[in-house]
């Protein structure tokens, strides 16, 4: 399997999960599979829950506006990706995540706002910045190890002020940049985890073993510790992209981002072949604040050649 197989798969796969799991967002374990048994023939992309069939949440609208600037600004533009944000946010969007909407919507600049929100509320550990993480764990994954994870890093930070979630977003762009290379990423974990803060090595250590399963999470999911863990466990335990994005799922919680962040992990793995595709003719991803401006697959899959380079 070459490599743009495989980033096209990260950047597609990302947003099946989360279009897979907005329906099921906040609910109880289990729900994805008692909706639609494995052992029967589905049509698993029916929407609900405020979502229609295929709609991608705002996990993939940030990661398409996390593109956009990256491949506009020819790399990483502060002031311009955040300027992405605000202009989406203040569109009134379907779903935003209370943390990054008080990031977004406070009046603060760019460089000042997330470090303000964490001093204020001493909370900033949301996976907001992991979900949206596909396309630039793409788009930086040719420039080796240090800059993929140090431009992870750089990106979290616009919107999340406390560094765990930063280490996290730094793990997954390695994890994704390995995959790419047709390298094992989980077996490559212990050496990630290494290159993180020491402040954060145990913690992550912990939720990334081998031995580590999503019920043994201190936090809800829908923190970057348990949320990251789970994305990883569900390809660990998997063997197909369809059964991770489905593990993910019936884990409940925050379902929307774990499968996005297992979507994106799984899609590197197994490739843009190994995605259903009756899950993605129906996949769109609006973007409110852009004109109207509607993503299918088409558009999804020329982003992803435009992001590998």
């Amino acid at each position: 399997m070459d490599r743009t197989q495989r980033a096209v798969g990260a950047v597609v796969g990302s947003a099946v999960g989360d279009a897979l799991g907005g329906p099921f967002e906040f609910g109880p374990a289990g729900a994805f599979s008692a909706r639609f048994p494995a052992s029967a023939a589905n049509d698993e992309m029916r929407g609900g829950g405020g979502w229609d069939p295929g709609e991608a949440t705002d996990d993939t609208q940030m990661a398409v506006m996390v593109a956009d600037s990256l491949l506009e600004c020819d790399g990483f533009d502060p002031p311009d990706m955040f300027a992405r944000f605000q202009r989406w946010a203040a569109s009134d969007p379907k779903d935003i995540g209370i943390q990054t909407e008080a990031v977004l919507t406070g009046g603060d600049p760019w460089d000042l706002a997330a470090g303000i929100h964490f001093q204020v509320t001493g909370h900033a550990a949301g996976n907001g910045s992991l979900m949206r993480a596909a396309t630039s764990a793409v788009y930086f994954a040719s420039d080796g190890s240090e800059a993929t994870m140090d431009a992870a890093r750089r990106i979290a930070a616009l919107t999340h002020g406390d560094r765990a979630a930063w280490e996290g977003t730094a793990v997954f762009h390695e994890l994704i940049r390995v995959a790419l290379t047709g390298g094992d990423s989980l077996a490559a974990l212990p050496g990630t985890i290494a290159r993180i803060d020491a402040a954060h090595r145990d913690r992550y250590a912990v939720v990334l073993d081998t031995a580590w399963h999503p019920d043994q999470a201190t936090e809800f999911n829908g923190a970057v510790w348990p949320c990251l863990g789970s994305a990883v466990w569900a390809v660990r335990v998997t063997e197909r992209f369809e059964d991770a994005i489905r593990a993910a799922i019936d884990l409940g919680g925050d379902t929307d981002t774990v499968a996005a962040v297992t979507g994106g992990l799984a899609g590197a793995v197994y490739g843009f072949e190994a995605i259903p595709a009756r899950w993605t003719e129906r996949l769109h991803v609006p973007m409110p604040g852009s004109g109207g401006r509607l993503l299918r697959l088409p558009e999804l899959l020329d982003l992803a050649h435009r992001l590998d380079r």
